[in-house]
């Protein structure tokens, strides 16, 4: 995932403003930012074959800017090597201590293999809460509570609707639909005139 700032995400969110992907994204962000209240508790895993690096280190910066620590994410590795920083040693052993007011966000743009749909269910049964990104898996959509769902060959990708999330779930106060402040603004103008300025 490349990186993106603030302006460009914005742009991407303009860009979109007539589909309803700012908005779905928003919802998931919602529930990603609501969904846990510990530091440590949001647990994020990819597939064997990919790591979500990028959406680790944006939700992990859009934690310290927002205040917001646990948004924080504890990456969990199929194989850290031998010698991995801390942060970068959490193997799968991580998911069997998943419990109740926890979270397990799931990012895997392929089709979820069965290893991993094995992970996500037993975390799934110690109680956490199981939030996927995927292109609309239905395994794995089963075993969520919620999904985004990213298709393949849209005009959002994968990368930039994690992009989307990440801010969208530090934001310090929720983004508004595109437009909406401007057509009441107008609104408002045609009723009563344009505010005065003295």
């Amino acid at each position: 995932m490349e990186g993106m700032d603030a302006n460009q995400v914005a742009l991407l969110r303009e860009m979109l403003a007539t589909t309803d992907w700012p908005e779905r994204t928003e919802d998931f962000a919602r529930r990603l930012r609501g969904s846990t209240r510990d530091p440590g508790g949001l647990m994020l895993l990819g597939d064997p074959q990919s790591e979500p690096w990028h959406l680790a280190a944006h939700l992990d910066d859009e934690s310290r800017y927002a205040g917001l620590p646990a948004l924080a994410p504890t990456l969990v590795r199929w194989s850290p090597p031998p010698g991995a920083p801390a942060h970068l040693s959490i193997g799968l052993d991580r998911l069997a201590e998943a419990r109740r007011g926890e979270t397990l966000l799931v990012v895997t743009p392929e089709s979820a293999p069965v290893p991993l749909l094995e992970r996500v269910n037993d975390a799934r049964r110690t109680g956490a809460t199981i939030l996927a990104m995927d292109r609309g898996d239905r395994e794995l959509r089963d075993l969520a509570h919620d999904e985004l769902a990213v298709p393949e060959q849209h005009l959002l990708s994968f990368d930039g609707a994690q992009h989307l999330v990440s801010a969208a779930a530090g934001a310090v106060t929720p983004p508004t639909r595109k437009g909406f402040r401007e057509r009441l603004s107008r609104f408002l103008d045609v009723i009563s005139g344009p505010a005065r300025v003295d």
